[in-house]
């Protein structure tokens, strides 16, 4: 039977397991690489066996989360879910586990409840923030190693703490984990100032589509397959694109337009001044959090980006 459950009956679900499947979302970001990595560590070093699994590569920026937990293979006993709303984010190549989670922790308000059980928590900026919880609800010391994942899933997933989600808690957790001898700094250089020549190039590119919408109300870009091989480009390179729509003064929806291998599009929208970017998605089978929200679209890069603009329209209450 389905049931909503508290981080206490999480704890002790995984307390009783052994042999543990965490799974993280297909294009993994700081949040699920963070929550994968902090909750394979702490069920480690409670001398458990758990590995971590996704449809993609991690970004190599990412990868000194990943440093010592050395692959395991085992006959999984339990299967953990972590920032993943919908089965829909598993991947095409994950979508075995669609009907296998025991338990999702997320802070989606749109996650679908798919697993057995869940812990699902919206006021939380980050999944981190949760899962740094139900470590403590383990009876696991948070090390350094542990915190540094805890601080990049929040640091990534507030924009470094710019964001409306970041709450008074989301500050505690974080002032936490730089206690436990985090390097915040270096992290945030990692993630928000440091970039690749292709990156720089891809960019370049992109700001050349960006158009706008409803007297500067809407701003959006898109990514090709072309502008990737053009820019030399890699997935690594994606991270954090999609909040450049919105940096632009007047902006109150910001929209980026990635081509995925299929020819379909991946929408990352992104708002303003309370407009809910989720409820946009969510016309199309998407979803996510009222200022930060993704789906898919079919068609040419026009009839896409006509389609999200016209969606938009409607909230901002004019029509192009």
């Amino acid at each position: 039977m389905r049931m909503e459950s508290n981080l206490q009956k999480a704890a002790e679900f995984l307390k009783q397991a052994d042999k543990i499947e965490i799974l993280s979302h297909q294009y993994p970001d700081g949040d699920t690489i963070g929550s994968a990595a902090a909750l394979c560590r702490a069920l480690r070093k409670m001398g458990k066996q758990a590995q971590i699994y996704c449809n993609d590569p991690f970004p190599g920026k990412f990868q000194y989360m990943m440093e010592g937990l050395t692959p395991q293979s085992f006959e999984s006993q339990a299967v953990v879910a972590v920032d993943i709303a919908d089965t829909q984010l598993l991947g095409p190549r994950m979508m075995q586990y669609a009907t296998r989670v025991d338990w999702c922790i997320d802070h989606h308000g749109s996650n679908t409840h798919y697993a057995q059980n869940w812990v699902v928590d919206p006021t939380a900026a980050a999944t981190t923030e949760i899962i740094a919880r139900l470590i403590v609800e383990m009876g696991v010391e948070i090390d350094r190693e542990i915190a540094a994942c805890i601080y990049t899933g929040i640091t990534t997933d507030t924009g470094c703490f710019r964001y409306t989600n970041a709450t008074p808690a989301t500050y505690r957790i974080a002032a936490d984990m730089m206690e436990k001898g985090v390097d915040a700094a270096y992290i945030n250089r990692v993630m928000f100032d440091t970039k690749s020549r292709a990156r720089l190039e891809l960019e370049r590119r992109v700001l050349d589509t960006m158009a706008f919408y409803f007297q500067g109300q809407c701003a959006v870009i898109y990514v090709t397959k072309r502008m990737m091989k053009e820019s030399g480009a890699s997935d690594d390179d994606m991270d954090g694109l999609a909040s450049l729509p919105r940096q632009v003064e007047g902006v109150k929806v910001g929209i980026t337009m990635r081509e995925k291998e299929d020819g379909s599009f991946k929408i990352s929208l992104r708002s303003n001044n309370g407009i809910n970017a989720s409820e946009i998605c969510s016309k199309f089978g998407g979803g996510g959090h009222p200022a930060a929200a993704g789906c898919v679209l079919h068609g040419s890069v026009e009839e896409a980006r006509q389609s999200i603009v016209q969606a938009v329209s409607l909230v901002l209450g004019e029509i192009q």
